[in-house]
């Protein structure tokens, strides 16, 4: 095999992609020559401009993740307009924190919607495209609280320990189908979602000293990343949880 990390051609769906780490993916996809689906809520056409400056196609489809009829029609969507899926990344997510005993019945169902199970109706969608044409790569993100408890985020870290667990029956069922299905597991990364922690002095510090690398991340740490997953260098990977934390893991 040839080492090549050429997507040209290849039609890649991101959701969260308007910002943070889910924008930093999509224009790493689109530099190595993906086209881009954005599925997103907004019309915020900041990152289509962007991704369109690198020479490629970029195509915005309205997708309310809170939708759920919506999210099992939008990947078919895709593939109509714009002939192919190839590539799937779940990146987008929600967090609510309150302590365990507080944590809303609301904000549960909310949390476990978006980071669970609207990620399992995209992968099954897109699923059903790969299988068909033997090929295609799925990434979803995960957290450092797949591993972990976490703190005040017993619905996120319930979602993600999920994710986690699905990554890896998906790949055991579609791996022999030309099918790669891997996660990202993000560190602590100066994004919006992390704000809160990033603001208060004592768990900021405690974080920072607890990083190998020295810095927390960010969202362009992960183009590398999510470019090798969707490329044949990762043919052979699957079901595999890609730590992208400074270390923070190791310690």
């Amino acid at each position: 095999m040839t080492v090549s990390i050429n997507l040209k051609d290849q039609v890649a769906v991101v959701t969260g992609g308007t910002r943070g780490i889910g924008k930093a993916i999509a224009i790493g996809l689109a530099e190595a020559g993906a086209n881009i689906a954005l599925l997103q809520r907004s019309e915020n056409k900041e990152a289509k401009q962007e991704i369109e400056k690198l020479g490629v196609k970029c195509e915005i489809f309205n997708c309310d993740l809170n939708d759920i009829d919506r999210v099992r029609n939008v990947i078919p969507e895709v593939h109509e307009k714009m002939g192919s899926v190839d590539i799937l990344v779940n990146n987008a997510g929600i967090q609510r924190r309150h302590p365990a005993v507080e944590f809303p019945e609301s904000d549960w169902d909310e949390v476990l919607n978006i980071n669970l199970k609207v990620v399992w109706i995209l992968c099954q969608e897109a699923g059903k495209i790969m299988t068909s044409q033997k090929k295609g790569k799925i990434i979803n993100i995960a957290s450092l609280v797949s591993f972990q408890g976490g703190i005040t985020v017993p619905a996120y870290t319930a979602a993600k320990g999920a994710v986690g667990q699905l990554t890896k029956a998906l790949a055991n069922e579609w791996s022999s189908q030309g099918v790669n299905v891997n996660a990202i597991v993000p560190g602590y990364i100066a994004t919006e979602m992390n704000t809160a922690l990033i603001n208060d002095p004592v768990r900021s510090r405690q974080i920072l000293e607890r990083i190998p690398a020295g810095r927390w991340g960010s969202p362009e740490d992960f183009k590398g990343t999510a470019v090798y997953l969707a490329s044949p260098l990762s043919d052979y990977v699957h079901g595999h949880l890609l730590a992208v934390d400074g270390g923070w893991l190791g310690r």
